[in-house]
């Protein structure tokens, strides 16, 4: 079948940092689902795994972990899906990824793609979608329903993938969402999610809540450079308020203002049920088809801002350049294997 794979760690701009190959067609077993992919999208993480470093593999690497297509094959001990069921999810970052025609993929991490979305649409959603969603709903605890209605919650990197769900879910749980973004417009597409206020995160993101009339906020959802916004959001967040960070930090982080603020500090990493093979692992599951029903009911949109065609390895390459350039607003997606 055919991927796109490598084997060095190269630059983007090395036409051997992502080849077009051809790998094995695998088998599903056990509660695997054999998916043919139809539609692919592009992350952060992709990157950042792909990055430039002194290794060499004996086998190609497949990247990707963001996928629509349709169910060819289940395994002995699969019980919610059956061939011919069309699905998105995001995928499990210790295993080969959808950057091939078909892939192997645990149903409880596997979700219902949405009737009213093509494969492309339906493909940039599961990765960004489950790590907003976990980030609000499960790490800092918002009641998706609306009983912390009125809070405020500052979103960093309002425009990126996750930022253009997250403003989306806030205003769900009836939030007052302030995005932050630097280009006129990146602030027009948050505006457009629903965000109640857009500020630039090249400045001082604490002056910045306070001149639009904030003095502080309930809860921050820090996307991006968790080293160089900490001490803003340390100064920003409310006593007894949470920060959740997606972003390693390089830098040991001063905790000294949460101490007396009493404030918290939370992680997210959408990777960690399928890594750890945690209990509650069809949460996600759970998850992608209560989005699913949020989308086809319109609550949700899509924010899929541009479909290549086909997939293969210069598309791939040229998705990640754009992104390691910080240029991307909100999702790319792949479709169809040329």
């Amino acid at each position: 079948m055919k991927a796109v794979g490598f084997t060095q760690y190269l630059p983007i701009e090395n036409t051997n940092s992502l080849l077009d190959i051809e790998i094995p067609k695998p088998t599903a077993q056990g509660k695997d689902l054999l998916v043919e992919v139809k539609a692919i999208s592009v992350n952060p993480v992709d990157t950042k795994i792909r990055a430039p470093k002194d290794k060499v593999e004996s086998e190609p690497v497949i990247l990707g972990w963001d996928s629509a297509g349709i169910v060819v094959e289940v395994g002995d001990e699969v019980t919610e899906f059956k061939p011919g069921d069309e699905v998105y999810y995001a995928g499990d970052i210790t295993r080969s990824g959808s950057n091939s025609e078909f892939q192997l993929i645990d149903e409880r991490i596997v979700g219902r793609k949405p009737k009213n979305l093509d494969f492309a649409s339906a493909a940039a959603f599961p990765l960004t979608s489950i790590t907003a969603w976990e980030a609000l709903f499960e790490r800092l605890n918002i009641d998706k329903d609306g009983k912390d209605a009125g809070k405020s919650i500052l979103i960093v990197n309002g425009a990126g993938g996750v930022g253009s769900i997250a403003i989306q879910l806030a205003k769900l749980a009836q939030l007052k969402v302030i995005a932050t973004a630097s280009r006129d417009q990146t602030s027009a597409w948050c505006q457009k999610l629903g965000a109640d206020e857009v500020i630039s995160h090249r400045h001082d993101l604490a002056a910045e809540i306070e001149k639009i009339g904030y003095p502080n906020v309930d809860y921050i959802l820090c996307l991006s450079h968790t080293d160089n916004h900490w001490p803003a959001m340390t100064k920003a967040i409310k006593p007894q308020g949470a920060i959740c960070c997606i972003v390693d930090n390089e830098d040991p982080l001063d905790m000294s203002t949460l101490k007396s603020k009493s404030a918290g500090l939370v992680w997210e990493f959408m990777f960690t049920r399928s890594m750890y093979q945690t209990e509650d692992m069809a949460e996600q599951s759970k998850l992608l088809n209560n989005l699913s029903q949020l989308i086809e009911d319109g609550v949700i949109i899509s924010t899929c801002t541009e479909v290549i065609e086909p997939i293969n390895a210069q598309n791939l390459r040229d998705v990640h350049q754009l992104l390691e350039q910080g240029k991307a607003i909100g999702k790319i997606a792949l479709a169809n294997w040329g």
